[in-house]
């Protein structure tokens, strides 16, 4: 993943965090490891959050679905910003480090999340995104997506709307035709 000269550092990305209060956060891990990361660190009581999707795959001699991460090499914990929860879940084997600056985690917004749980729990295609910066933040409103935030595009005479978690620059793309929005 580039950071490129992007800084983590600025206000409209990080929340203003406060120390007794938990924030989600994403944790790299390594390559194949999300869910043994994920398993440990709900055996030692933290919340973890690891979408998954499935994809069939085919062999030479036979097609199987697998559940595979949405978002390879990284698992979301909630946990209070303290150096004694961030070192617990650093002491995880295949825990790389938290995404943000010096470290420390970028926390990522209640909300993010939940579209992301949202996304992944309806039976809607959906695609992966590039990452986006810019463009018109939207909210859906009704329907199965209602309250769903992200980012209104135009692609094909088609309205699409991004999910982004900005902490790990990934997004998801689901087409909102006949879906109500309203900006933010």
């Amino acid at each position: 993943m580039s950071t490129g000269n992007q800084s983590w550092d600025s206000p409209s990305v990080a929340p203003i965090v406060s120390a007794g209060i938990e924030h989600w956060y994403a944790v790299h891990t390594r390559a194949r490891h999300e869910r043994v990361v994920a398993h440990r660190l709900r055996e030692l009581g933290v919340n973890t959050f690891l979408p998954v999707v499935t994809e069939v795959h085919r062999w030479s001699d036979r097609r199987k679905s697998v559940e595979l991460p949405l978002f390879g090499c990284y698992v979301f914990v909630k946990l209070a910003p303290t150096g004694d929860e961030r070192l617990r879940v650093l002491r995880i084997d295949g825990v790389f480090k938290f995404v943000g600056a010096r470290g420390l985690g970028t926390p990522i917004a209640e909300s993010q999340i939940e579209a992301v749980r949202t996304l992944i729990g309806q039976q809607i295609p959906w695609s992966a995104h590039p990452f986006l910066q810019i463009g018109q933040r939207v909210r859906v409103r009704g329907g199965s997506l209602d309250g769903v935030e992200g980012i209104l595009l135009a692609r094909n005479d088609d309205n699409t709307l991004v999910v982004s978690i900005d902490a790990i620059q990934r997004s998801l793309a689901v087409r909102i035709q006949g879906y109500d929005v309203e900006p933010l």
